[in-house]
């Protein structure tokens, strides 16, 4: 687990996502604007199959987006993740989340993305 948070690459040129990964911002973008949430995530595992989820923050349970998302795609037998994205407020990526997703998929892109959408950058190690 890293033990700072993972910085998104820095680009000045626009990110340009596939229509899969855009996809998995729409699906964070819901997760978080439906529970009012801090962060919205979302995963694609190799099947295709997507995942959204949004940070929980309970007395005896926190999880981010991420690993709430990660979780419920290992819980649905995935075990391999193509891409991952996370809407937040946050400039950086948490280390949990990056965690996570590097325990399924140690080169698949996590885009970090803005709660309009944008995305900020990608991380991709």
């Amino acid at each position: 687990m890293p033990e700072s948070p993972a910085a998104p690459t820095e680009s000045s040129i626009p990110v340009e996502l596939s229509a899969e990964d855009a996809k998995l911002v729409v699906l964070a973008r819901g997760a978080r604007g439906r529970t009012g949430a801090v962060e919205g995530a979302a995963v694609r595992d190799q099947d295709g199959r997507t995942y959204a989820a949004a940070s929980v923050a309970l007395p005896s349970l926190a999880l981010t987006a991420l690993q709430l998302a990660v979780a419920s795609a290992a819980a649905a037998g995935a075990s391999r993740l193509e891409a991952a994205v996370v809407v937040t407020e946050a400039s950086t990526l948490d280390g949990a989340g990056h965690a996570a997703v590097r325990d399924l998929a140690a080169d698949a892109p996590i885009h970090l993305a803005a709660p309009d959408g944008s995305v900020l950058g990608t991380v991709v190690e």
